[in-house]
């Protein structure tokens, strides 16, 4: 069990309805222990790589229809 982050930089997710909308479906993947989103687009997730892959938390981004223009690795 190894806890991580990963971080996002999304190219159209800056208002508060999409960091509520973000951080709503992030926090039921399993693992994810918290959520956050700026005002200029920066997505930031912890996670226990025991319950969920930073390729899940990826996939799930992008189902929700945001784009990335970066992702930094946190590990």
């Amino acid at each position: 069990m190894a806890r991580l982050s990963t971080y996002f930089s999304l190219e159209d997710a800056a208002g508060k309805h999409d960091a509520a909308l973000l951080k709503r479906e992030l926090d039921t993947l399993p693992g994810v222990t918290s959520v956050s989103v700026s005002g200029n687009g920066c997505l930031a997730v912890d996670y226990d790589t025991s319950g969920v892959r930073q390729e899940q938390i990826l996939q799930k981004v992008q189902e929700l229809g945001f784009q990335l223009r970066d992702h930094l690795d946190g590990e």
